[in-house]
């Protein structure tokens, strides 16, 4: 299964799995078995045997982990303390021996000295946020907790923690929020963060440890357990076994984001969003375990299961209008008993589009197909076994011939937080677009440079075309816009760069093999195993594939790429592949006739003025290694940091369709993506004509 991926998307829907009540207490030891170190050892030789650079696991390895697991506990130094380190940083050179050996126990002994610094910590917290904080005060806080060492002791802790604690009310007071409703929301937070640490279960502590591990070689190389494995096939085949519910976790309750439509949840009818899930019996008998304060993936396990079988659901659901009163209950308690079928996740499979230009620009008359790709999905299963299965290519297929069919004239193809996915699909969907020819080529230790070509002729689209791209466009997202802008396809548009990863992973299952007739599972490792290169010989490794049209936007300015990735692989080229560009639809000339267009454009516009605006905050304010605890000086910052909140949070209901779920909403940023797609579609009929003369 190879796949190129960027932007971890962890789906909390309800499908297939086998649940077991925990017959422990939430604050027992976590306990790494004999099995759990045969996992690690399997790891290890994988690693040294499959990566694309054969690393040796040894001591400088062993140290690079030791401070890369300490750091996803303690990311801001807020609970360990020097000693800790200390204590722990004596296996610095052994822990790689102690992993080739089996023994784990490391991960455990780093994460139950962690929960017992919390449990300190949690005593005194309460105190802390209850106290009158002066807000006058001339005092900063460091931004960067990489700036500052470890806590020599506690009272330097406590000093940290005081600060933490002042710096979060002000954040709230400027929200406009009560004061006291300030601190019961600090109580909440903090209460939540310990009693989820305390579910923390054996397997995702291994995971850490073994992904820590992979996350020193590059970044993108995990450990996923048996659990997240299976989050991970659901991605890529967009089906699952289950209900039909997106859950959330809201307050200490579980509450129901989304019924998904076509599930068991939305044909029964009775689960509504809002509603609040306080139990769950996985087999659907009268024995329900009690989810409230649980962590969501526990929920989410417990009601999984396979198509066909039940489960009941103990639900608060609000009073109806018209329901006689009872003293201080909001709420009444039903139980519902849902039938698992199905489900197609729908929201994240390709979408089209068409809008007529003159709805949304005066004077402006084409027709316009938006080809909306939020993943490259592969039921690689369903693939395997021949027949009709899940494809991005696929889809991609169904929304052109539409669009030829309604005679759209101009498509913009929308890659915007499109993080990747599998390989084949990249290629296959690039080839629906040229004619035959290479499409990426793959470097790899041992047997070099692969070229993967578009063995179809046909093209599915033959018009003219704009690809949108942003900084979370990454991996199989970059293939295709490299092509499309290699072969000189199409125009594309948006941030200064795409995400900037060019390498491939492979994901294996990680297996004992004792013999030919037995084996046993032990999750997944996803594996870079090779590196991909467009066809005129770049990588778009941390460089990424720069844009014709760069429309101004925060993600342009931030530290979000490839590049800004702890131990990512550099970039390189290689020898330029046999391919000719076979259009002229995109020339030099026409790619500064459309900037110049566009900027003319912008120049007036008084959105994309504020955002530009806010990006040259955002510039000044970048290098502040500090930030102010005195609140007036704290509020004459407020205007712009919300305004950036809220750019951020547009972008993303945008990238998920926006509240009514609109794949390209009427937008500034939309609107002028239309603008650039109408001049070019207008300034390929003037040179047509001036060349034809008709």
């Amino acid at each position: 299964m190879t796949t190129l991926r960027t932007v971890s998307r962890c789906t909390l829907l309800l499908a297939f799995a086998t649940f077991v009540p925990d017959s422990v207490t939430a604050a027992d030891q976590i306990v790494l078995t004999e099995d759990d170190g045969k996992t690690a050892k399997i790891v290890a030789s994988m690693v040294s045997n499959r990566h694309i650079n054969h690393p040796e696991i040894n001591d400088a390895l062993s140290e690079r982990l030791l401070h890369r697991y300490l750091e996803i506990w303690d990311p801001q130094k807020l609970y360990l303390l020097q000693s800790d380190i200390d204590e722990f940083s004596t296996q610095k050179t052994s822990l790689d021996d102690k992993i080739l050996n089996g023994d784990v126990q490391f991960a455990v002994d780093v994460f139950e000295r962690f929960r017992s610094r919390m449990d300190i910590r949690a005593a005194k917290l309460d105190a802390l946020i209850d106290v009158e904080h002066d807000f006058t005060v001339e005092e900063e806080m460091i931004r960067d907790a990489k700036e500052i060492p470890w806590a020599a002791n506690e009272e330097e802790l406590d000093e940290r923690w005081r600060k933490r604690i002042k710096f979060d009310l002000l954040m709230l007071k400027m929200d406009d929020t009560d004061l006291a409703e300030a601190r019961k929301r600090l109580h909440t937070r903090y209460h939540t963060n310990q009693v989820f640490l305390d579910q923390t279960e054996a397997h995702e502590v291994l995971e850490l440890y073994l992904s820590s591990m992979t996350h020193c070689l590059d970044p993108h190389s995990a450990y996923m357990s048996p659990q997240t494995l299976q989050d991970f096939e659901i991605d890529m085949r967009l089906k699952l076994d289950g209900i039909g519910a997106r859950l959330k976790y809201d307050d200490g309750y579980t509450l129901v984001e989304e019924v998904i439509e076509g599930g068991a949840a939305a044909n029964d009818g009775r689960l509504k969003k809002g509603d609040k899930i306080i139990g769950v019996s996985f087999d659907a008998s009268d024995n329900f375990v009690d989810v409230i304060e649980m962590k969501l993936t526990k929920v989410v396990d417990m009601i999984r299961g396979k198509k066909g079988t039940k489960v009941k659901l103990k639900v608060l659901v609000p009073k109806e209008e018209n329901e006689e009163e009872t003293a201080g209950i909001e709420r009444r308690t039903k139980i519902y008993e849902l039938t698992r079928t199905e489900v197609k996740i729908t929201e994240d499979e390709v979408k089209g589009k068409i809008l007529e230009t003159s709805e949304w620009i005066d004077g402006r008359k084409a027709k316009v197909g938006i080809l909306r790709i939020p993943s490259f999905y592969r039921d690689f299963q369903g693939a395997n076994q021949g027949g009709d299965f899940k494809s991005t290519a696929r889809d991609v297929k169904v929304v052109l011939e539409e669009f030829n069919k309604q005679d759209v004239q101009v498509l913009i193809v929308d890659l915007r937080w499109n993080g990747g996915g599998a390989l084949q699909e990249a290629i296959e969907v690039s080839g629906l677009f040229i004619p035959k020819g290479s499409i990426v080529q793959v470097k790899e230790p041992e047997t070099g440079v692969q070229v993967f070509d578009d063995e179809d002729p046909d093209m599915y689209w033959r018009r003219p075309m704009v690809v949108v791209c942003n900084r979370f466009s990454a991996s199989a997202s970059e293939i295709f816009a490299g092509a499309i802008k290699d072969y000189r396809r199409g125009i594309v548009i948006g941030d200064r760069t795409t995400h900037g990863k060019g390498t491939v992973q492979n994901v294996v299952n990680v297996i004992d093999r004792p013999s030919l007739f037995s084996s046993q599972a032990h999750g997944a490792l996803k594996l870079t195993i090779s590196k991909f290169y467009r066809v005129n010989g770049d990588s778009t490794q941390t460089k990424g594939v720069t844009s014709d049209v760069v429309l101004p936007s925060l993600l342009n300015v931030r530290e979000i790429g490839e590049d800004s990735l702890d131990n990512a692989l550099e970039f390189d080229r290689i020898t330029r592949a046999g391919y000719s560009p076979f259009s002229a639809q995109v020339t030099d000339a026409i790619v500064s006739q459309l900037q110049q267009t566009s900027e003319t454009r912008l120049s007036t516009d008084k959105d994309f003025t504020q955002i530009s605006r806010l990006i040259a905050k955002y510039l000044e304010r970048k290098n502040d290694k500090t930030i102010s605890l005195n609140e007036s000086v704290l509020r004459a910052e407020e205007e712009e940091m919300k305004q950036e909140q809220k750019e951020e949070e547009e972008a993303i209901q945008q990238a998920n369709g926006g509240e009514k779920k609109d794949i390209f909403p009427e937008d500034f940023y939309n609107r002028e993506l239309v603008n650039i797609s109408v001049d070019y579609l207008e300034l390929l009929r003037s040179l047509q004509t001036a060349k034809t003369g008709k």
